[in-house]
């Protein structure tokens, strides 16, 4: 399959016009999801959270995977970035955390459109490294490659580690929410955020591209007020909250 530049040239435009708007509508309203998803206020109906973590994380694992098998790549720098960053990341977000997760549901709506975001992401980030992306031997040897790597790993860990302790916050049958303790979560009220932060950043900085870029760019500002949100929650409903604990750039922000 030829590179399609000009559709890889839009989409990642279209992602980082597209954040930056959905960043300042998240500064004025706040998405319902989660614990902010309440019966009466909120439009339509729902989906259980398990299943709909699955549907709407699978477009990124699967999309990329189809382009994989239905296209004759040969070896290449760019197929083993995207297979063991990129879809390694989706494949424990959709066929591990969906399986785990205690969340509330979700309104349909918010599934819908991040089925749509990931099918489209999916694409984007599968035809351009499978397709467009071109690293010659030096790229090897590179800095940027390596370090992107390192952040990009220890992103993982701590986005696992930290939807570990959220998950076991709770025992079964509660539904209050406690402060979460240990990790990151000493530093940040985000971790979790962080540590998938971290990652594309990592993912972007590996791959040097307009596309992996965008979509880093794009995770920042869709999931960094979710941060500021849940921080800000913590800080009206415990008096005990650490004073310490930033959103979600640890010491800084």
């Amino acid at each position: 399959m030829e590179c399609k530049e000009n559709v890889i040239h839009y989409l990642s435009w279209g992602f980082i016009i597209s954040g930056v708007a959905y960043l300042f509508q998240q500064t004025r309203t706040q998405t319902p999801y989660g614990r902010y998803v309440t019966s009466d206020g909120t439009p339509g109906r729902t989906c259980p959270a398990k299943l709909a973590w699955f549907l709407q994380e699978l477009p990124s694992f699967l999309v990329p995977m189809l382009l994989l098998l239905s296209t004759d790549t040969q070896p290449s720098l760019g197929k083993d970035l995207l297979l063991w960053t990129f879809c390694l990341h989706y494949f424990q977000r959709t066929f591990i955390y969906s399986l785990l997760t205690k969340g509330r549901p979700s309104p349909l709506y918010i599934v819908f459109s991040a089925v749509v975001f990931c099918s489209v992401n999916g694409f984007l980030q599968g035809h351009y490294m499978l397709h467009c992306a071109t690293y010659d031997d030096a790229w090897r040897t590179d800095i940027r490659l390596y370090t992107g790597l390192l952040i990009f790993f220890l992103g993982m860990a701590i986005n696992i580690h930290s939807d570990h302790i959220l998950l076991n916050l709770r025992k079964p049958g509660e539904v209050v929410y406690k402060i979460p303790k240990g990790g990151m979560f000493e530093y940040v009220s985000g971790a979790n955020f962080f540590g998938e932060i971290m990652e594309w950043c990592g993912y972007a900085l590996a791959t040097w591209s307009l596309p992996t870029f965008s979509f880093a760019l794009f995770t920042m500002c869709s999931i960094g007020p979710r941060a500021y949100h849940h921080h800000r929650y913590y800080q009206e409903k415990f008096e005990d909250y650490p004073q310490s604990r930033k959103a979600v750039i640890p010491f800084i922000l």
